[in-house]
């Protein structure tokens, strides 16, 4: 890293962006860092959607990024799809290191993540964490779907922090104080496409294999690593693995 590229990435946070709304946000991320320098992470779960459709309004072509895990439901594909026309956006797509994969199923087996926490975080880190920090090296900034209400881990969620886990780059996250209600609000006022899986009762959706629908009135994030305590439900994307072993042992 340069050091002019150094700096930028130790660029203060704006000291008041917790009284910004969302829109707010996302303008003075994209006024700090440019456009070419800050990339939504993208699940493309509702939350994701509303904030392309934010940025949209800001930024004619934001940068998106996805990490596909190659455990995807088809039915994730398929919005990536329609995501791409409805915004006229290109999706930058990370995949796994394809050896560490090989070497991970060939040592475990293909579903290694029922078997423990630790395998089931092996898993996590191959197939989206790692590929994340390679998607990351590339901007100043990122933004995410992160709510508060989201989960007791997120529950803290800053709208604008330094990241300490890469490189002290900007981390944002417009929603931290949305509501799901708010979130489905925006989608449906604004006919926005969203996960079909969500008309059939999925409410967080990630790889296939560890995904499943919940109930009404069942937390939302119960349908992820169903078969784990709650405490250990992320996947080292916004939670580092030690602390996520550490709650598990509790």
């Amino acid at each position: 890293m340069t050091a002019r590229s150094a700096i930028r990435r130790l660029r203060p946070v704006p000291s008041d962006a917790e009284g910004y709304d969302a829109e707010t946000v996302l303008a003075a991320a994209l006024r700090a860092l440019g456009r070419d320098r800050l990339v939504l992470s993208a699940s493309f779960g509702p939350e994701d959607i509303v904030i392309l459709d934010l940025l949209s309004r800001i930024e004619a072509r934001p940068r998106v990024f996805t990490l596909d895990t190659g455990r995807l439901p088809n039915e994730t594909y398929e919005l990536i799809e329609r995501v791409r026309r409805h915004f006229d956006v290109a999706v930058e797509v990370y995949v796994p290191d394809a050896s560490a994969v090989e070497a991970m199923v060939r040592a475990k087996g293909v579903n290694l993540f029922y078997a423990s926490i630790e395998d089931r975080l092996r898993c996590c880190e191959v197939r989206k964490v790692a590929p994340l920090r390679r998607a990351l090296a590339t901007v100043d900034g990122w933004v995410t779907g992160l709510r508060r209400e989201q989960a007791p881990t997120r529950a803290r969620t800053p709208k604008i922090s330094l990241d300490l886990e890469h490189g002290l780059i900007w981390k944002v996250a417009p929603l931290a104080d949305w509501t799901e209600a708010q979130v489905w609000e925006h989608i449906r006022a604004n006919d926005l496409p969203y996960h079909a899986l969500h008309d059939r009762g999925y409410r967080s959706i990630g790889c296939a294999p560890c995904t499943r629908a919940v109930d009404p009135g069942e937390d939302p994030r119960a349908g992820r690593w169903w078969w784990e305590a709650p405490e250990s439900r992320e996947c080292g994307l916004h939670v580092r693995h030690a602390e996520l072993r550490k709650e598990s042992k509790r």
